[in-house]
């Protein structure tokens, strides 16, 4: 991520909205079950949010500064931060009750990078897990914070079909007029 962007993604603006409107809006009241897989925390404005509504938590963060930051942030609490590639995760197979990736998406170099991490996912859930989720929609604004940023934008209308080559099921995915969307999918039990 550009400097502009990494300032705004760890800003207080940023995470009230993320805190009191996305994640509410997105993942509610759901039970996440006790052990959380979350990708692509960046900063970990989403981390600070489900930390305290699972027992465990595992946050998989390919940047090693951020990942470095974030585990320095988060010792001594339920949170296991793994610096690594979520498209070739060294998690066990069937280890986490529910995974979580928000506003990450995009940054995953290619489609086909994108859909290897779907798989990864699904690889790592427990039978009849949720995969929750969101992203966001090319905008003029959004150009400009991404301007030489990896960036590869999610187009909600197929992504439904891409969970299900993934290993997902049940896959409903909501779009927010033009500015972003969201998902949930479940591993088959």
């Amino acid at each position: 991520m550009n400097i502009i962007h990494r300032w705004y993604c760890n800003s207080k603006g940023w995470a009230k909205g993320v805190h009191g409107a996305m994640l509410p809006g997105v993942v509610g009241e759901t039970d996440l079950g006790d052990s959380l897989l979350e990708v692509g925390p960046g900063p970990g404005v989403t981390t600070d949010w489900f930390h305290t509504r699972v027992p465990r938590m595992t946050a998989v963060e390919i940047d090693h500064k951020l990942a470095e930051k974030l585990k320095t942030r988060m010792a001594g609490t339920n949170v296991t931060v793994v610096e690594g590639d979520a498209t070739a995760m060294t998690l066990p197979d069937d280890s986490f009750s529910a995974a979580v990736s928000f506003t990450m998406l995009h940054h995953v170099p290619s489609r086909a990078l994108q859909d290897k991490l779907l798989a990864e996912v699904c690889r790592v859930l427990r039978p009849g897990a949720l995969f929750i989720g969101s992203d966001s929609l090319p905008s003029l604004r959004w150009n400009l914070f991404h301007l030489f940023d990896t960036r590869v934008p999610v187009d909600p209308n197929t992504f439904g079909a891409r969970l299900e080559a993934a290993g997902f099921t049940d896959c409903k995915v909501n779009v927010w007029g033009n500015s972003g969307f969201n998902w949930r999918a479940r591993k088959p039990a």
